[in-house]
């Protein structure tokens, strides 16, 4: 075999791969967006049958302000305290360009709002959502009546929490908070990259850990 059609072989092998890429990862994209939609459709008839509320945490600003989207995540939570007073546990660590543990900016947001401060139990140790989920799993422990729980989180961020979640043993809902419509398809790239991480490392077996770009 001449080396230009042994390399014109190799150029379509890896172009049949890199398409087959880009075909996985647009399917993994759709998975993403059917299963937020249909935990969008799911918290339209949220009840009130739960007996503590799970805010996952997201970026602080420098000024030590939630961002939008966390922001967000926050006023959704305190609606769903609202309506129904229960203990709040909100999740996240300090990352290396925040002035503080999410967790601490969350809880502040929140006692300013009107939750009593006694009704908050703060994560400032988690740096994913497992961690999230673990973390409050133990704090909950602590705290008797509680049975099933709601999360919240950003929209698009809900079915894979909920799954998780599930993986933990949870009894649990889902509440969405809007995305940022200029970050929908960074965000919405992301998630499907985490769960291709999950579907590896829970369903193949396969270790894989990120380098800290990609949400876990």
């Amino acid at each position: 075999m001449s080396g230009k059609r042994k390399g014109r072989r190799i150029l379509k092998a890896l172009g049949i791969l890199v398409l087959a890429g880009i075909l996985c990862f647009a399917g993994v994209m759709g998975f993403v967006i059917i299963g937020e939609e249909r935990a969008r459709r799911e918290s339209e008839n949220l009840r009130t049958d739960y007996d503590a509320i799970i805010v996952l945490g997201a970026q602080v600003l420098a000024s030590g302000e939630p961002n939008t989207q966390l922001q967000w995540r926050l006023d959704a939570a305190k609606e769903a305290w609202d309506r129904r007073p229960v203990p709040l546990v909100v999740c996240g660590a300090q990352g290396a360009d925040e002035p503080m543990p999410e967790s601490e900016a969350m809880k502040r947001y929140l006692v300013r709002a009107g939750v009593p401060e006694e009704q908050i139990h703060e994560d400032p140790d988690s740096f994913n959502t497992n961690q999230n989920l673990q973390n409050a799993a133990e704090i909950l422990r602590g705290i008797p009546g509680v049975e099933r729980v709601l999360i919240v989180t950003s929209d698009y961020h809900v079915p894979r929490a909920m799954k998780l979640a599930e993986d933990l043993g949870f009894r649990a809902a889902g509440l969405g908070s809007p995305c940022k419509p200029e970050y929908w398809l960074k965000n919405h790239a992301r998630e499907a990259l985490a769960w291709i991480k999950y579907f590896l490392n829970h369903d193949l077996h396969i270790p894989i850990e990120w380098n800290g770009k990609f949400p876990s």
